[in-house]
């Protein structure tokens, strides 16, 4: 591995369009970055959830916030609201949607988000 290393969405990562989203994806210093670009109206257990086929997302996430609002609610009950600049770790095992009409666009440096 180089000792510094730069890349950039737009011209380096991996585009993946589901139902109300954009995921861009890099790979950097070993690790996996997404930028999640997530509609008004998008929620997981209506656009994903169809296609993984669980109860609820079983990855980890953990990400920050960059523009808009996002909520969870966890299995067991537990929900919280997040916004911009607010950093969040999420266990398997929730639902998530966008909060309001603006778009919410969140990086995550953990979990297996659409897969």
């Amino acid at each position: 591995m180089e000792s510094i290393e730069v890349k950039n969405f737009a011209t380096d990562g991996d585009v993946n369009e589901p139902n109300n989203a954009r995921v861009e994806t890099l790979n950097i210093g070993g690790q996996r970055v997404m930028k999640l670009t997530l509609k008004p109206g998008w929620k997981w257990s209506e656009d994903i959830k169809p296609t993984v086929g669980t109860d609820s997302c079983q990855a980890r996430h953990l990400g920050v916030v960059m523009k808009g609002t996002v909520a969870a609610r966890h299995d067991d009950g537990t929900e919280m609201t997040y916004s911009e600049g607010d950093a969040y770790a999420i266990a398997p095992g929730h639902d998530g949607w966008v909060v309001g009409d603006e778009e919410a666009v969140v990086f995550e440096f953990h979990g297996a988000w659409g897969e």
